[in-house]
């Protein structure tokens, strides 16, 4: 299996609360639609610590089901339409477990 995990920093200028809110149901909602997508959970609740605004930790079957997911054109759409406009910074890890 694989973890890919994205923290994301939003611009100043938007509405931080109801960007996050609706990524996080966007990104969620792409399990069980993309074969090879293990779980989806998007963390919109931080501590004053942290320095991003949202965090991405997803599962994946492999490696190969991970670069066909950042192809599939579900989430080319999320991506394209509500995640990238409201970036401001990205930062992303992927790992084997």
């Amino acid at each position: 299996m694989v973890k890919h995990m994205i923290i994301w920093k939003l611009k100043e200028d938007v509405d931080k609360e109801s960007v996050a809110k609706d990524i996080k149901a966007s990104l969620e909602g792409l399990v069980g639609k993309i074969d090879g997508l293990i779980e989806m959970h998007i963390l919109t609740e931080k501590l004053p610590s942290s320095s991003g605004d949202i965090m991405m930790d997803s599962t994946f079957e492999s490696d190969d089901a991970l670069k066909a997911y950042q192809n599939h054109p579900l989430h080319v759409e999320i991506a394209n339409g509500k995640v990238r406009p409201n970036v401001d910074t990205r930062l992303s890890f992927d790992y084997e477990v």
